[in-house]
This record gives C-alpha cells, sequence and structure tokens, in this order.
C-alpha cells in the first residue's frame, strides 16, 4: 500500500506530432476510397468547419479535426505556389 503522505506522479504521453500534410494525404485517399470527390468534401469542411464533410473512414474525421482549419489552408497554398511560382 502506497503512503498516502507522498506526492503521486501521474505521467501524461503526448502524442507525436502530426503532419498536416500526412492528414491531407490520408483523408484525401480515404474520400476517394468511398467515392467522394475529395477536394468538395475537403473545401466543405475548411469552409463550414462541420467535420461531417469528412468521412470517418480510415479515421480520417477524427485525423482531420487534430488539425486547425487555417493549418490545412497554409499547407495547401504552400504547396500551391511552390508547384506554380518556383
Amino acid at each position: 500500500m502506497q503512503d498516502k503522505n507522498q506526492t503521486q506522479f501521474f505521467k501524461v504521453e503526448k502524442e507525436p506530432e502530426i503532419r498536416v500534410r500526412d492528414v491531407l494525404e490520408v483523408v484525401y485517399s480515404s474520400l476517394s476510397e468511398k467515392g467522394y470527390n475529395p477536394l468538395n468534401q475537403i473545401v466543405g469542411y475548411i469552409m463550414s468547419g462541420d467535420p461531417t464533410y469528412i468521412t470517418s473512414h480510415n479515421n480520417a474525421r477524427s485525423l482531420i479535426m487534430k488539425v486547425e482549419r487555417d493549418e490545412l489552408v497554409e499547407e495547401l497554398l504552400d504547396a500551391y505556389i511552390k508547384q506554380n511560382f518556383k
């Protein structure tokens, strides 16, 4: 039995950092697999914040909700600029 006069320690494990690019890849693939138009669905999610635009297939919905919407826009815009204006 533990001594109640001693400080107890509680350790929380941090989740590994997730890259926005990886999230978009999983979400895009999952939407495609389910027969949705990934572009329309992702834009709908970014514009509204409504997670039901994203399928729960492959845990895509909970994954995309771990990333801020402005980070998604930033990643997409960065990729577009790098591809078109080098």
